[in-house]
């Protein structure tokens, strides 16, 4: 049985950012980093902090006082800017 790959649907900031990150790492290790190896790079290296039975409290702690928005309020908040944008750019247009 071959596994699929599966489908992740980013706002685009934080898609902007993942392949800002994968560019990063390809010029770092001087060879292609593909975005899906930015990311599994990066889950490497979120484990590996967090080995450290140190970091993993004070992370635990500091992620449990943060004020998080709720999945549906994060992808809003990032999709707005560039809807926003996007608007403004329209009613120029139209002033025109």
């Amino acid at each position: 049985m071959v596994d699929m790959a599966k489908t992740v649907n980013l706002p685009e900031k934080i898609y902007d950012d993942l392949a800002k990150v994968a560019e990063e790492l390809t010029f770092m290790a001087k060879k292609p980093i593909s975005q899906s190896m930015a990311i599994n790079l990066l889950i490497e290296v979120y484990h590996a902090h967090l080995n450290n039975p140190c970091a993993l409290d004070a992370f635990s702690q500091q992620l449990a006082s943060l004020d998080i928005m709720s999945p549906e309020e994060f992808d809003k908040y990032w999709d707005e800017p560039s809807k926003t944008q996007e608007t403004k750019r329209k009613a120029r247009t139209k002033k025109q």
